[in-house]
């Protein structure tokens, strides 16, 4: 049996809408975009539990990751030449299953997503602290979100400008540790030799170990999911979204596996670190000295603060824009600036909410929220892809049951294996925001007795 393609090239007029968003994003902003939004240096901030809770493996659980989420790039790959609007997993799964389980999705999501801003914003305030204590850690925060705000504002094409500089200095910052932490290695510092240590130990390891530093890695790889709310603002979304989130999540893990090696290679005994905060900025000053340690933090800084803030403030706002779209979400949320094209209140919303929660919560607990609202997004992206394709459109010759029911179900499987591997305080104050999204799209559909609003004309 041939695939089924959806009709159309991908304009927001085949699902009711209006085009509203300026269409100005190629391949290479949306990789850049999510590059920066996955954060290349991101083990910098981490490095130290990852490398604690996996016995000195960091290496292999982001290895693992990498092979975890590609299921998952896959699954958005598909929903997006499907539905190439904004939204994300909230309009794969409410045209894909149901409207009621899209809202459920969104909801989920929104964990993630408004929550991620507040998160990186709160690790940048902490480094910036800690080499510039001119100012408070909130001090930092407000600044980092007016600087953001100021420039999600002006709109797409000005956040894309600024996604490829800050992904320079990233990358640049990159290489500068991994060669001087190649030439230390060299010289005998630490190991003194390329071995396989920092990516297998037999005697340290074990299924659940391993599944409980990934579950901890997976911070590091969220942001390739975001490309897909750019659908909108992309000229040729159903061809360059999917593309673009498989390539920014094989580039970037590369990255990561390739760092924490070589920072497992200069520092090979992993207990003795004093603070896993900084375990990495230790790394550096050993390959290094201090100016090593103080570019990497530098870095961190910025990418987390403006870089990661910048891109996950834009994600939210356009899902946030989405679902107040369809009623979902009060109607202002998608008001859209006459001149910049952009969803200009909720991108304030979202600058509020982060300075709010920023000063409001500890690091651990944005952490945890924020990687049980994007895994549960995730188990509603790889279900939309079963029912999408398979049921909906009929799909079942060998071919398209493994692309649309085999691989989405690897995806499902090992998502949720990470999911239960959460720490319980967050499946629980996850599960709370779950059953007040219950309670709100029970009153918005009357009981479930009536589709969401923008649904009821629609043949979902």
């Amino acid at each position: 049996m041939s695939e089924i393609r959806p009709i159309g090239s991908g304009t927001v007029e085949e699902f009711g809408y209006k085009q509203e968003l300026k269409r100005a994003l190629t391949f290479k902003d949306l990789l850049f975009y999510g590059m920066v939004f996955m954060v290349p240096i991101a083990p910098f901030g981490i490095y130290g539990y990852v490398t604690e809770v996996s016995n000195g493996m960091a290496p292999l659980a982001y290895i693992i990751g990498i092979i975890a989420m590609a299921f998952t790039a896959l699954s958005y790959a598909r929903m997006s030449q499907a539905f190439p609007i904004a939204g994300s997993v909230y309009s794969y799964a409410s045209r894909g299953i149901s409207p009621y389980v899209g809202f459920f999705a969104g909801w989920a999501m929104l964990l993630d997503y408004i929550l991620t801003p507040a998160l990186v914003y709160l690790v940048a305030g902490f480094a910036l602290q800690e080499m510039f204590p001119i100012l408070p850690y909130w001090g930092y925060i407000a600044l980092f979100v007016i600087i953001n705000t100021a420039v999600n504002l002006r709109g797409i094409e000005m956040t894309a400008r600024t996604n490829i500089a800050l992904l320079v200095f990233e990358v640049f910052t990159l290489i500068v540790f991994c060669v001087v932490a190649l030439v230390a290695v060299l010289k005998g510092v630490g190991a003194g030799s390329f071995t396989v240590a920092p990516i297998w130990k037999p005697e340290g390891f074990s299924l659940d170990m391993v599944m409980s530093a990934t579950s901890l890695a997976v911070l590091s790889f969220l942001g390739f999911d975001a490309i897909s709310t750019l659908a909108e603002e992309t000229k040729d979304p159903r061809r360059m979204v999917g593309k673009a989130t498989v390539s920014a999540l094989v580039l970037v893990g590369s990255l990561f596996v390739l760092q924490t090696y070589l920072a497992g290679l200069v520092w090979p005994d992993h207990t003795t670190f004093d603070n896993p905060d900084t375990a990495f900025y230790v790394v550096a000053e050993a390959a290094g000295g201090t100016w090593l340690k103080m570019l990497c933090a530098l870095a961190t800084a910025v990418a987390w603060g403006i870089g990661d803030g910048l891109v996950a403030q834009a994600a939210i706002s356009r899902l946030l824009y989405s679902m107040s779209r369809d009623k979902l979400m009060p109607s202002v949320l998608s008001k859209v600036h006459p001149k910049f094209q952009t969803p200009y209140v909720s991108t304030l919303l979202v600058a509020v909410v982060s300075i709010t929660i920023g000063v409001a919560l500890s690091l651990d607990k944005l952490t945890s929220l924020v990687n049980f609202g994007a895994l549960t997004g995730f188990l509603f992206l790889h279900l939309s892809v079963f029912s999408h394709y398979v049921i909906r459109q009929n799909q079942r010759d060998l071919a398209s049951l493994f692309k649309y029911l085999f691989l989405p179900g690897c995806g499902f499987a090992i998502i949720f294996y990470v999911w239960i591997s959460l720490q319980p305080e967050a499946k629980t104050l996850g599960l709370i925001w779950l059953a007040i999204g219950l309670v709100y799209s029970a009153y918005k559909t009357k009981g479930f007795k009536e589709k969401p609003p923008a649904f009821r004309s629609m043949g979902h």
